[in-house]
């Protein structure tokens, strides 16, 4: 079929025989983008105002920029060392800095027909930029015209042959791409298995062995990479004889971690001694092939052959080694899974190699010794007023992003030789968006539809169609990729697998029938165009996680993930926080026909409870449209493998994310979630269960333990009456006084101590006007604290049940060791913490006590070899080591306690909870919501999970590809 309309045929990009002709949309001939915006000066500010992570003042930002991609961009992205003459101060100079180059190496390469087409396609990726429609992947940022070679590839996957040399280049080129701020995946099915002999007699050590060197490795190297820390992928084929190894390796250094937590060694996510935990800086990987999944389901026996002979060295029921790998994620979130027959059927390079591997977020998946750089496109920048989908702005965006990659591909710089080689034999691009969840909000669809599904197929199906498209109309201009001609049939088969996919979007769901139609037209000038030239690019597109790009975006949601929670906290220019909902529900309740009226009374609930459910005037059928990855109304696990499922086909690669799952989900859960992936035509799957990780889930389980010993003590104590006691305040007491600002809102805090030194009251001083209903609130509030203390509910039940509750004032403050408070209360609570509980649960909420700091410190030392090892520190100096739970403090092996991490005198004194029992009550350690990740290590806020990592809201650190 051809398109209807004849302007949708149109090329922003096409061959004119000596070079490409490129169309202008967005611009005019000598009206820089620059100047078609309103510019304003800023001060970018990370952290305390008089203490910061980081500053920059009067930085040149559009005015249409948030605060927080203010501070993010210019900390993240600007180039040159800060306070010096060299330093960028505008964004003008780094979209310029980044355009420019790539526009003159596209002159220089001889990509383009004229002058004037050079002109027009710097003018029109300069205001793509600028207008935050898309965003290239950070080492694009970092790099591009700032290093004479620059490293512009977030993702590498690399390879590994069953020798001692072999292994040892292994761990040399991931340490070279770590160094530069990227990540690697690799494949190590190829060394033999520890059940195999070597040549000169004995066994091999196998893989899973020089994982542990690979790790402590990239562990090392993370500390001094210049933009975030080691990622990457362990890959390991199903019927290696290693594979339960494998499978259960991260699950027992989680148990080794929960065992030393118990011990009361430090096992929070960057303490000191979880440097000893093994495997923890890969994502670790299965690879099933179809026959294994069809064994799975007849419950037949599975092989795993030896890598020497292939012989068979071992006969394992299939159904149970399945089931293995769901309870080894179940227990720790390792294993994934990925779908190796699917993955190869779709491959459009086989005569090349097979595809064995991915990166560390598993959405780039092709040959071995290769490489991908990314970028994004914002998709509610083509939203209409109406709701429907700008499809030519969309299309030009496409057509503009993959030529700016495919021109990067040949001057960037590679880690070693064969990857630079295989890049540019190959060409493989990694176009992608953010914003899908927003926009399916804002037009009132679920995510969990059938309507959301087809909407984000077609929209999937349109990107890669036309990236497609335009990279033969490259190969027309400057010719196809270096190793299409050996897998030309096969690469077609692939298009027109697609092509077919494009058709098998049901009409009937589709709520955008132009943007549909579209979709498949591009597909059938996709695969016609690439018969007649080829193609330049062997992959286009993948769908990555988009962390720190997302905020240069001010993007709602990332990736293909449903937005996390409908409240939202906002940068101010200025300084300060504030709270606002999230700016996609009014547009989803206008589009629902609610009135201005109804909108601000259903904001103003969300505003107050942080939740829609209840929400007055709210019509019950109207919450699906906002139901969110977490929470009250959490999306269904199947409601994320179904959106996955709609997106797959229409892509070269795969999808970067990790299906949330709540803590109750069981093994079989999992199990059945891997072969419901495997049907569905999914190309990888990850899962995390929430309270799998050691510093949520120790707690709970030595909880859960406590109460099965109680309950199994006897019926008589069980029918025992239990009456609280109160420990009363003796009449004369020390006491405390502290006084703090949020946002300008200035107060005192005081705690008064019984004799032991632990806390049993705080009184809140010069908070509000006399009479004012804040001021009775907080008293009422403290009055309330000061009862719970005094009745022995222990100190960090309070602090976790308030701290982050987010509401005015809230803000910047002028404590370095708490520089965000979400509220009074969250403040409150957490200085309460910072006086009298341990450094453990001061690093896990936030808390940069110098206690914390000094721990981050040492161990940045240690893994710098600054040091010999850790120092054996005694219980009670305040490095937090020891039981949690009291009242006061960690308690000392030798039956003292501290009074906290301030070493005031005390010791030999006693808990307040102790009133009550002879041992305080654990309670779990762990924040609430499976978007909070561990505290940022640049600047102590909490990280939320973004596909398969983390990244800061705060300042836009990002744990993996981004």
């Amino acid at each position: 079929m051809s398109r209807s309309s004849s302007s949708a045929t149109r090329l922003s990009v096409r061959s004119t025989g000596r070079g490409l002709a490129i169309e202008r949309r967005f611009t005019q001939p000598g009206i820089h983008p620059f100047d078609c915006v309103e510019w304003e000066l800023r001060d970018a500010v990370i952290g305390d105002p008089k203490n910061p992570a980081f500053r920059q003042e009067g930085v040149e930002f559009p005015k249409f920029w948030s605060q927080n991609a203010t501070n993010i961009v210019a900390q993240k992205y600007f180039r040159g060392r800060l306070d010096s003459p060299e330093r960028e101060r505008s964004v003008k100079q780094m979209i310029g800095r980044v355009a420019g180059t790539i526009a003159r190496w596209g002159r220089e390469l001889g990509y383009f027909a004229s002058e004037e087409d050079a002109e027009a396609f710097e003018a029109e990726l300069t205001h793509i930029l600028l207008h935050q429609m898309a965003a290239f992947n950070s080492p694009v940022w970092f790099n591009v015209g700032f290093e004479e070679h620059p490293q512009c590839s977030a993702c590498f996957i690399l390879s590994v042959e069953d020798t001692m040399e072999s292994i040892l280049e292994w761990n040399t080129k991931e340490g070279l791409i770590f160094r530069g701020g990227s990540g690697s995946g690799i494949n190590l099915s190829r060394i033999r298995s520890s059940k195999e002999q070597l040549s000169k007699g004995g066994y091999a050590s196998g893989p899973v062995s020089f994982m542990r060197g690979a790790d402590a490795w990239a562990g090392t190297i993370k500390s001094g990479g210049k933009t975030r820390r080691a990622a990457k992928m362990v890959v390991l084929d199903v019927d290696h004889p290693d594979i339960r190894e494998f499978i259960w390796c991260k699950a027992r250094e989680e148990e080794k971690a929960r065992v030393l937590r118990d011990a009361g060694f430090d096992m929070s996510i960057d303490g000191e001694d979880f440097a000893s935990i093994q495997y923890q800086n890969a994502n670790n990987s299965v690879r099933v092939s179809d026959e294994f999944m069809r064994r799975v389901e007849r419950g037949e026996l599975w092989e795993l052959t030896a890598r020497t002979t292939g012989e068979v060295i071992e006969r394992v029921d299939a159904r149970q080694l399945l089931r293995e790998m769901a309870e080894a994620a179940w227990r720790c979130a390792d294993p994934g899974i990925q779908y190796d027959t699917t993955i190869n059927d779709w491959h459009t390079c086989p005569n090349s190699g097979r595809i064995n591997a991915s990166n560390p977020c598993s959405e780039y998946m092709h040959v071995d010794d290769s490489a991908c750089n990314l970028a994004s496109i914002n998709l509610l920048k083509f939203r209409r007023e109406d709701g429907s989908f700008d499809v030519e702005a969309f299309e030009h965006v496409v057509d503009v992003m993959i030529l700016a990659q495919e021109i990067i591909v040949t001057p960037s710089s590679y880690p070693t030789e064969e990857i630079a080689r295989n890049a540019r034999a190959f060409r493989q691009l990694g176009l992608g968006y953010a914003n899908l969840g927003a926009l399916l909000m804002a037009n009132a669809l679920p995510y969990d539809s059938d309507e959301g599904r087809a909407l984000c197929a077609a929209i999937t199906a349109l990107m890669t169609g036309r990236a497609y498209r335009t990279s033969a109309e490259v190969a027309a201009a400057l010719g196809p990729y270096e190793r299409f001609a050996e897998n030309r049939e096969p690469h077609l088969r692939v298009m027109r697998k697609h092509l077919a996919a494009a058709y098998a979007i049901p009409d009937r769901h589709c709520p955008d029938r132009e943007l549909l139609e579209a979709a498949r037209a591009t597909w059938e000038d996709a695969v016609e165009a690439g018969e007649r030239h080829g193609y330049r690019n062997a992959q286009a597109t993948v769908l990555a996680p988009t962390g720190t790009i997302s905020f240069l975006m001010d993007c709602d949601t990332t990736g293909i993930e449903p937005d996390f929670s409908l409240v939202k906290v906002k940068e101010l220019v200025g300084g300060g926080r504030m709270t606002i909902v999230n700016r996609t529900v009014p547009l989803a309740l206008r589009t629902l026909g609610y009135s201005d009226h109804q909108i601000e009374q259903i904001e103003a609930y969300l505003h107050e409870h942080g939740t829609i459910v209840g929400a007055p005037g709210l019509r019950e059928e109207h919450l699906p449209v906002f139901d969110v990855a977490v929470g009250e109304r959490a999306i269904s696990p199947e409601g994320h493998l179904k959106m996955m499922a709609a997106a797959q086909p229409f892509l070269s690669g795969a999808i970067s994310k990790t299906v949330n799952l709540p803590e109750q989900t069981t093994v079989e859960e999992i199990e059945r979630l891997y072969i419901e992936g495997w049907k569905l035509g999914l190309k990888a799957l990850a899962i995390y269960r929430d309270g799998s990780k050691t510093a949520q889930a120790l707690r709970t389980n030595k909880s859960s333990r406590e109460d099965a010993a109680n309950k199994s003590a006897g019926g008589a104590a069980e029918q025992q009456e239990w009456r609280p006691v109160r420990r009363r305040m003796p009449r004369e007491r020390q006491s405390i006084t502290h006084k703090f600002s949020i946002a300008g809102h200035e107060g005192y805090i005081t705690a008064g101590m019984y004799e032991d030194g632990t806390v049993g009251e705080i009184f809140l001083t010069d908070i509000g006007k006399e009479g004012s209903t804040l001021r009775g609130m907080m008293n009422a509030f403290a009055t309330a604290i000061s009862i719970a203390l005094q009745y022995g509910v222990p100190l960090e039940t309070l602090v976790r049940k308030f701290s982050y509750m987010r509401f005015d004032p809230e803000g910047i403050t002028t404590n370095p060791e708490i520089p965000f408070a979400k509220s009074l209360p969250d403040y409150i609570m957490r200085w309460l913490a910072s006086r009298f509980l341990d450094a453990d649960i001061q690093e896990e909420l936030g808390i940069l006590t110098p206690e914390v700091r000094a721990r981050k410190a040492r161990q940045e030392a240690l893994l710098r070899g600054d040091t010999a090892g850790p120092a054996l520190e005694a219980t009670g100096d305040g490095s937090g080591n020891g039981a949690n739970g009291a009242n006061g403090g960690a308690d000392r092996r030798d039956g003292a306690a501290t009074t906290g991490t301030r070493g005031r005198e005390g010791a030999g004194a006693v808990p307040a909870a102790t009133a009550l029992t002879d041992e305080p009550p654990t309670v779990p350690a762990r924040l609430q919501g499976l978007d909070l990740g561990p505290a940022c290590r640049e600047c102590g806020g909490i990280m939320q999970r973004t596909g398969a990592c983390y990244t800061c809201s705060s300042c836009g650190n990002n744990t993996g590809c981004g």
